[in-house]
C-alpha cells in the first residue's frame, strides 16, 4: 500500500533496504535537481565530513548509504538515494535525504516529489511518497524527508524545510567544513632599482660652438656653394596628325565626299521619273525635224508644204453647224 504523505506526517519502514527517488518535470527554464544525503550522529550533526553523501562524494565510507544517480523515466527525471538501514551504525540517529538546485530557486521546479521504495521488491509499488512545495519560492535546497531511528525500527517523515543559501548553507548548519579559502596569489615583484630606474637615453650629437671673431679679426663670409644646374633633358615631340585624316561629323558617320556633289533626292526618299508630257504621251525629241512633230493628241502630223486639199472636217453635230 503507497502511503500519500502530508507535511511533517510519518510512516514506518519495514524494509530493511529502501530507496529514496527524487523526481522532477524537466522542461524549459527547469534547473537540474541533485539528490545528496546527510547522516547525522546523536547531536544532530555530522561526526565528519564524510558523513555527507552529494555529487562529489557518492559513497559514505560504510558503504550503507550512496548515490545511484540520474535517470530519465517516462514521469520526468529522478536522481535516487539507496540505504541499507540494518547496516547504518548504530551512532547514526537521522539520515536527511536533500535536494538542491544549481543556484536556481525551487519555484521553477516542476512537480518535484520524493518516493520511497522497498529496493529488495523490483518494479515493485512506492512505500510512501510525498509531493515537496517550497514555502517561499526562494529556496535552492530542500529537505524532503528524513529515515530516522524509533525504537529497533526505522520511519519516514516529510518534511520540505528549505533554505535560501544552497546546499553549501545547508551542509554548513549541520557541521560540514567547506573550505572557502583560495590560494594567495603571490605579491608581484618589485621592481629593482635598476629595472625601476629609466634607462639612459642615448648622448645627443654634439654640436660644436661658433668659433669667436675678435674685434680686430675682419669676418670673412664664405659664398654659400651654388647647385649645379640640372642638364636639359629633351624629349621627343609627339607625332603629328596626318593631313589627309577626315573630319567626322556629328554621330561618328562619314560624311560624302566634297568633290561629288550629292544626289538630290525628291520627298520621302524615293527617285523622280523622267518628266513626262501632258495627257501622258511622249513628246519627240527637240532634235528631230519638222516631220517629227507631235500633234497636241500625240499624233503625228502630215508634213506638207501647205493646206491639203483632201482635209475635212469631221462631221460637227448640230451644235457647231452654222445658222
Amino acid at each position: 500500500m503507497t502511503h500519500a504523505m502530508l507535511k511533517g506526517s510519518n510512516v514506518p519502514l519495514q524494509a530493511t533496504t529502501v530507496r529514496a527517488v527524487l523526481r522532477w518535470s524537466p522542461g524549459q527554464g527547469v534547473p537540474d535537481v541533485d539528490a545528496s544525503a546527510l547522516l547525522l550522529g546523536p547531536d544532530d550533526r555530522v561526526r565528519s565530513d564524510e558523513d555527507f553523501v552529494f555529487y562529489n562524494q557518492p559513497r559514505h565510507p560504510s558503504g550503507q548509504v550512496w548515490r545511484l544517480g540520474k535517470k530519465r523515466v517516462p514521469d520526468g527525471l529522478t536522481d535516487t538515494i539507496q540505504t541499507d538501514l540494518s547496516g547504518v551504525e548504530p551512532s547514526v540517529g537521522r539520515i536527511l535525504l536533500v535536494a538542491s538546485a544549481d543556484g536556481v530557486a525551487f519555484d521553477r521546479v516542476r512537480e518535484l516529489r520524493i518516493l520511497l521504495y522497498d529496493a529488495a521488491v523490483a518494479d515493485g509499488e512506492p512505500l510512501a511518497y510525498f509531493d515537496v512545495r517550497p514555502e517561499t519560492g526562494q529556496e535552492t535546497a530542500l529537505i524532503c524527508g528524513e529515515l530516522y531511528r524509533r525504537g529497533e525500527g526505522w520511519k519516514f517523515r516529510a518534511l520540505g524545510e528549505g533554505y535560501s543559501n544552497g546546499l553549501k548553507g545547508l551542509a554548513t548548519d549541520f557541521g560540514i567544513s567547506v573550505d572557502e579559502s583560495e590560494a594567495a596569489q603571490e605579491p608581484a615583484a618589485a621592481p629593482s632599482p635598476e629595472a625601476s630606474a629609466p634607462a639612459p637615453s642615448a648622448p645627443a650629437p654634439s654640436v660644436p660652438d661658433r668659433p669667436a671673431v675678435g674685434p680686430d679679426e675682419p669676418t670673412t663670409v664664405q659664398p654659400l656653394p651654388v647647385p649645379a644646374a640640372a642638364p636639359e633633358v629633351s624629349y621627343p615631340l609627339p607625332p603629328e596628325q596626318p593631313a589627309g585624316v577626315p573630319a567626322q561629323p556629328a554621330y561618328g558617320y562619314p560624311q560624302q565626299p566634297t568633290q561629288q556633289p550629292p544626289t538630290t533626292q525628291p520627298a520621302y526618299g524615293y527617285p523622280q521619273p523622267a518628266a513626262r508630257p501632258a495627257n501622258g504621251y511622249p513628246q519627240a525629241p527637240a532634235t528631230a525635224g519638222a516631220a517629227g512633230a507631235q500633234s497636241g493628241y500625240g499624233y503625228p502630223l502630215p508634213v506638207t508644204g501647205g493646206p491639203d486639199p483632201d482635209f475635212r472636217l469631221p462631221p460637227q453635230g448640230p451644235q457647231f453647224v452654222g445658222r
